[in-house]
Parts: structure tokens; C-alpha cells; sequence
């Protein structure tokens, strides 16, 4: 973590100056000297924001009904990348297609003079149920304030600052975001920002840390009726791993999650199992609590094997840590979300409703948020009702909103004379994250 902590340093130092004397407004950045005349033209910039997304609004409706009508699996939306991209390109963004993986692109607009806000855009659908999380929503929110951000900038002709739309496949169960970074997509950006459709409407969601396995038990076959002392039985072992596991729930903390399936469980019932699969999720509310839980569920895994008599092997594949918001570029998001008429929840117990996202893993990188919008339905996420409601009219108008709230937060912190917002955003980034 060394590096990212002297990168976070470098960049408060690159826009920290000292005090600069004038008659006018005193900023303390030497980006720029906030005058009552700049005052007004930052302030037509917002006004341009808003209006930009107005003005789109039919046609970031049609974006967001041809990727809903169009589901697209991880690492498979080649549609939803093509919509989208043609758009922004359209737009007047600089687009990488293609960008790391297939699927994914980066589109950007402004100077790397400045700081540098990112937009981020997830575009995945689920199996069988389609758009059932939302993701074509967060796609259009996500060009939404982007474009607008961009509409405000070119005032200037782009010179104070950039605009970053990344485009990340594959959030569900895919880890996008993960390639993304391990790729260094996002060195050289200064805050994420996303919303996410759901039943309500909260700021700081506290997503859970992940960790998704394979559970393999070998056996040995033989003739199920006339030599099964023959055999060790696989499907035995898995059926002892699930129920000891579900045992295991008893005495979990309140916020552990364990949930998984038998996805292999023999091949016919003459022939004793000899090899048998189970793939399961843990969540814990972060890193240090997973590895807690993981170690219980092992000892149910190899409790299984010792008693059945059969080979356990299993591996961890994704891994997605939980999400930390920043509560200071939270505080610069609800004031907007309040001014374009957002009313955030203030019941405590729905920031734990949450599953995992790869977005938890984007706040260990750069200071982001992720908060969760009502688009006017009482049914949760992943569910057929959830899909028809994010395909419905009725989630047009709160997921817009969204959008002017994320432009107008991207524009407060690209504010020239206001770079002690960033500095304040930095410092608790470095010592909630960094540090920890």
C-alpha cells in the first residue's frame, strides 16, 4: 500500500499551492481565483449540467431500453458495449473500445491539467431473469452525468479538469472491475462515483466483501445396489458439506452470509457418485471477518471428506472487498441529490441490505461512492418483479435524478478555488483506506 499512499500524497501537493494575494476572492489553490464573476459562470455550468440530461432524455431513455431489452451475460455484452460507446462517441468523447477486456471501455473528455472524476457504467444482465439488478439503469445513469459534466466543461473549452465515463462488464459474479484494476484503469483518477437501482433510496451502502468457491469431493464409483460397500460416495460428502454449513449458520455473526448449491451432484442413481460439486459465496462485512468465516466453512469441508471417506479439494476464484464510501464526497452527493428534489432514507438498517459489488474493490483504489436509488418498486433486486420495474417508466425520472446529483458532485469538486474539498476527500481516503 506504500505506493498508493505516496500517489494520494502527490496529488494533494499538485493542487495544494500557497495563499494567492488578491483584491478578490482568496482561493488557496493556484488552480484559479474564485471572483464573484467566475462565481456566476461555475453556477451556469450546473444549470448547464441539468439541462444537458433534460434535453437528453429521450434518447438516454432509448440507451437504457435497448440494453433492458437485450440482456447480456458477464463478459458477454457486446451489444450494451456498442450502444453505448456509439453514443458517447457520438457525444464527442474520446472513446476506447475494447478497453482492457472485450467489453469494457473508457471514454473521456477535459485536460490532464486538472483533477480527473470518474463516471462509472455497469451494463450486465442475469441469467434467465435478465436485468434484474438493474444494470441497464446504472448504464444510463452513468452516460447521463457524463455527458453532462462534459456539456459544463466545454465552457471552458475543457480546461478545468476531465471527465472520465469507464464502462465495467461483468459485475455479476465476473469481477469487471478487478481486471480493470489490475490493469491500472484507474491510476490517474481522483474520485469514482456510481448509483444503483434498488427499493430505496440510501447514500452509504455498506456492501459486504466476497469470496466465491469451488468445492470438489472425489469418491469411488461402483454398482449402487449389488456392491455398494464398493464405493465411496461423493454425493454423500456434498450433502454433509451443505448440511454442516447450514449448521454453521447458528453461530455466525449477523452479517456473514454463506449461501451456495450442489451444482454436480452424480450422474445416475446405479452408480454410486464418484465425483460431486458444490460452489458457494461468503460475505462478511469485511476482509478480516472473511477469513473468519472462511476457516469455519473449511473445517465443514474436510469434516465432510473425513467422514465420508472421500478427496476434498477446494479453491476461492473471485474476490470482492467491501465497499468503502467516502463520507465526504458523501456529504457533496446528498447536498446535490437534495437540490434536484433526492430524499434519502434515513433508517439505518437498509445500508446493510446489500449483497457484493466489484465497486468495493474500486474504493480501495481512489475515494468513491456507490449509492442506491428507489426506482419506484417494493420488490428487491434479482427478482422477475425487479426486472419489470427496471424496464418500467417509472424508473426514468429517479434514475435522472441520480444523474444530475453525480454531475453536479463531479462539478463541485472540478470547481476551480475549491480544492480543498478534494484535499479533505484525500485525507480521510488515506486514512480509512490506506492506512487500514
Amino acid at each position: 500500500m506504500l505506493w498508493k499512499l505516496q500517489f494520494s500524497r502527490a496529488v494533494v501537493q499538485l493542487f495544494w499551492r500557497k495563499p494567492l494575494v488578491c483584491k478578490t476572492h482568496i482561493s488557496t489553490c493556484g488552480r484559479g481565483i474564485m471572483t464573484s464573476s467566475n462565481v456566476d459562470d461555475w453556477q451556469s455550468r450546473y444549470n448547464v449540467a441539468k439541462q444537458k440530461i433534460d434535453s437528453s432524455a429521450a434518447e438516454l431513455h432509448h440507451l437504457s431500453q435497448a440494453i433492458w431489452a437485450k440482456p447480456e451475460l458477464n463478459y458477454n455484452e457486446h451489444f450494451a458495449h456498442k450502444t453505448l460507446t456509439d453514443f458517447l462517441e457520438k457525444e464527442g468523447f474520446k472513446v476506447e473500445r475494447n478497453f482492457v477486456v472485450d467489453t469494457a471501455f473508457r471514454a473521456t473528455y477535459g485536460s490532464d491539467d486538472g483533477l480527473n472524476v470518474c463516471v462509472i457504467c455497469e451494463y450486465d444482465a442475469l441469467p434467465d431473469i435478465g436485468h434484474a439488478c438493474g444494470h441497464n439503469l446504472i448504464a444510463e445513469s452513468g452516460i447521463a452525468a457524463g455527458i453532462a459534466v462534459k456539456a459544463a466543461l466545454e465552457l471552458n473549452g475543457g480546461k478545468d479538469g476531465k471527465v472520465t465515463v469507464m464502462g465495467t462488464p461483468a459485475e455479476e459474479g465476473g469481477a469487471g472491475k478487478v481486471k480493470l484494476i489490475e490493469a491500472k484503469a484507474f491510476e490517474g483518477v481522483h474520485v469514482a462515483m456510481m448509483v444503483h437501482p434498488k427499493p430505496f433510496t440510501v447514500s452509504a451502502p455498506t456492501p459486504l466483501a466476497l469470496q466465491t468457491m469451488a468445492i470438489t469431493y472425489t469418491g469411488k464409483p461402483a454398482h449402487a445396489a449389488a456392491y455398494p460397500w464398493e464405493g465411496l460416495n461423493a454425493l454423500d460428502a456434498a450433502v454433509m458439506c451443505y448440511n454442516a454449513i447450514s449448521v454453521l449458520r447458528q453461530q455466525m455473526k449477523p452479517r456473514w452470509r454463506v449461501h451456495g448449491v450442489i451444482s454436480n451432484g452424480g450422474q445416475d442413481p446405479a452408480i454410486i457418485p464418484e465425483v460431486t460439486e458444490l460452489q458457494y459465496y461468503l460475505r462478511a462485512p469485511n476482509k478480516l471477518e472473511l477469513e473468519e468465516l472462511k476457516t469455519k466453512v473449511e473445517d465443514c469441508i474436510k469434516g465432510a471428506a473425513t467422514i465420508s471417506g472421500c478427496k476434498a479439494n477446494y479453491e476461492y476464484k473471485i474476490d470482492y472487498l467491501d465497499l468503502k464510501p467516502n463520507s465526504k464526497l458523501i456529504e457533496v452527493y446528498e447536498k446535490n441529490g437534495e437540490l434536484v428534489g433526492i430524499k434519502f432514507s434515513q433508517d439505518e438498517r437498509l445500508k446493510t441490505l446489500m449483497g457484493s459489488t466489484d465497486m468495493g474493490n474500486v474504493s480501495y483504489e481512489v475515494p468513491s461512492i456507490h449509492p442506491l436509488y428507489d426506482i419506484n418498486t417494493v420488490h428487491p433486486n434479482h427478482t422477475r418483479e425487479f426486472t419489470e420495474a427496471s424496464g418500467a417508466p417509472e424508473a426514468q425520472k429517479p434514475t435522472l435524478d441520480q444523474a444530475k446529483a453525480l454531475a453536479l458532485t463531479a462539478l463541485d469538486i472540478l470547481k476551480p478555488g475549491n480544492e480543498q474539498l478534494i484535499q479533505s476527500i484525500q485525507a480521510e481516503f488515506e486514512e480509512s483506506v490506506l492506512k487500514s
